[in-house]
C-alpha cells in the first residue's frame, strides 16, 4: 500500500466533544474492527484519538495513515496463512527451547510495512496510542503518549502484534517489547485521558462459551488460555469504570478462530452489526461519566433443579445473588440493568443453573459471555446484555 502524505497533528480545540476509539487485540478475530469502522463512518462519528493493542493497533494505524475502510476489508479478505505464519524451522532446529519464536519475524514485519506509513507518531494526523509491554522491565509502554512520540509507528505496531512465543519481540527505540495484551488488551484507561467519550471494541474475550480447545493442539490451548487471561484482566476496570462514558462493543466472534483465515468476511460483518446495535442511542451517552453503555434490562432466573448450592454466584455477585434457607441460589433483584461489562457470574455457574434474559429485546437469552458482575458502578446499576440470539447460560 503506498504511503499516504501526512500532515502534522492539528491542535486540540477546546469545547469540542472528543471521541476516543479503542480497538483491542484478538488475533484474526480483530478484523471485526473493520466493520466497526464502517459503522462509525456511516454515522459520521470521527474519533479524535485512536488506541489499540495488537491487531487493533495495526488497523487503527492503517486507518489513520490513510487506508479507507473498503481498502482495509479488501486487504484483510485477501490475506492468507502463508502471508503471515511461516514456521521458524531453523531456529527451532538449532536453538530448540532458546528459539525466540515459532514463526518468523519477516512476514509480520512485511504485513505491517504494507499497511502502516513509515513515520513517527508525531507525524500522524491524529493521536495514536499503541499498547506494548517492555519485556526486560516487565512494564507497559504506550507509544504515542507525550514524550513517546518520536519513534517509528511501524516498530511499535510490530511489537504490539508480537504475541509471545509466536513472533520474536520487537525493538522500539531502546526497548524490547511484546504484545500489550499481556497486561491490558483493551487500553481504555489510557485513552480516557484524551476523550470525552470512549468507544471500546473487545474481540479478545467476547465468547467465553465452552470450547474444545485441546483438540486444536498447542495453538488452540494457548489461545484459549490467552482469552481467559485477557477476560479476567479486563473485567475489573470495566466493571468499576471511572472515566468518560464508554460504549463497549463485543462482537460475537468465535474464540476458536484466533488464527483462522476463513472467517474474515463474517468477522467484518459481525463487527458492523454489533457496532450498529451498540450505537443506536449514541447521542444520549454524552455527559454520563462512569457509565458503560448500552444498557439493557435483564431478568435473572435460577433453575433450582440444577443448583447445587455451591455459592459461586454469591461469592462473585453478593449484591445480586443469595442462598435461601434450603441452600439454593436466588436472585435478590429479579430485574437488573446491565452493560456488556456485567453479568459474568452467570457464565461462572458450574451447573448452568442461572439464566439471564434481555427483556428489552424480548430475546430468549442474553449473551452472558459479554457481561460481568452487576455491582453498580458510577452512574448506575448496570446495563446491557447484548444479543437477540439464544445462548447458553454457562
Amino acid at each position: 500500500m503506498p504511503t499516504p502524505s501526512l500532515s502534522l497533528r492539528s491542535p486540540e480545540t477546546p469545547g469540542n466533544r472528543r471521541v476516543g476509539l479503542v480497538l483491542g487485540g484478538g488475533g484474526l478475530k480483530g478484523f471485526a474492527h473493520i466493520g466497526v469502522l464502517r459503522a462509525l463512518e456511516e454515522r459520521g462519528i470521527v474519533p479524535h484519538v485512536y488506541a489499540g493493542t495488537s491487531i487493533g493497533a495495526l488497523i487503527a494505524a492503517a486507518h489513520i495513515g490513510g487506508a479507507a475502510v473498503d481498502e482495509l476489508a479488501t486487504r484483510a479478505e485477501a490475506l492468507r496463512k502463508r502471508d503471515l505464519f511461516r514456521i521458524n524451522h531453523m531456529g527451532m532446529l538449532l536453538e530448540r527451547m532458546r528459539s525466540p519464536s515459532i514463526y518468523l519475524e519477516e512476514p509480520l514485519r512485511a504485513l505491517v510495512a504494507g499497511a502502516v506509513p513509515d513515520v513517527t507518531f508525531s507525524e500522524l494526523p491524529k493521536r495514536l496510542l499503541v499498547n506494548t509491554v517492555d519485556l526486560d522491565r516487565g512494564a507497559r509502554v504506550v507509544w504515542g503518549l507525550p514524550g513517546l512520540e518520536g519513534v517509528s509507528v511501524r516498530d511499535a505496531i510490530y511489537a504490539s502484534c508480537a504475541l509471545p512465543g509466536f513472533f520474536p519481540p520487537g525493538r522500539v527505540a531502546e526497548r524490547m517489547c511484546i504484545d500489550g495484551g499481556v497486561v491490558d488488551n483493551l487500553p481504555v484507561s489510557v485513552a480516557a485521558n484524551f476523550a470525552d467519550l470512549l468507544i471500546a471494541v473487545d474481540v479478545g474475550s467476547s465468547d467465553q462459551s465452552r470450547a474444545d480447545a485441546a483438540s486444536s493442539g498447542f495453538a488452540g490451548t494457548y489461545m484459549r488460555a490467552a482469552t481467559m487471561m485477557m477476560h479476567a484482566l479486563q473485567q475489573f476496570p470495566l466493571q468499576h469504570w471511572h472515566g468518560p462514558p464508554m460504549v463497549l462493543i463485543r462482537p460475537r466472534v468465535d474464540d476458536a478462530n484466533w488464527l483462522s483465515f476463513t472467517d474474515t468476511a463474517a468477522n467484518i460483518a459481525e463487527g458492523y452489526r454489533s457496532a450498529s446495535r451498540a450505537l443506536e442511542r449514541f447521542e444520549s451517552y454524552w455527559d454520563q461519566p462512569n457509565c458503560v453503555f448500552p444498557r439493557r434490562r435483564v431478568q435473572i432466573d435460577v433453575i433450582r433443579e440444577r443448583c447445587t448450592g455451591c455459592g459461586t454466584c454469591v461469592s462473585l455477585a453478593p449484591s445480586i445473588m443469595g442462598l435461601d434457607a434450603s441452600g439454593k441460589a436466588f436472585a435478590r433483584t429479579h430485574i437488573v440493568e446491565w452493560s456488556p461489562a456485567e453479568g459474568g457470574f452467570v457464565h461462572e455457574c458450574p451447573t448452568a443453573a442461572i439464566t439471564a434474559t434481555n427483556i428489552d429485546r424480548r430475546s430468549t437469552s442474553v449473551d452472558v459471555h459479554t457481561i460481568h458482575d452487576p455491582t453498580p458502578s458510577g452512574g448506575g446499576s448496570g446495563g446491557e446484555a447484548a444479543d437477540d440470539e439464544e445462548s447458553s447460560a454457562a
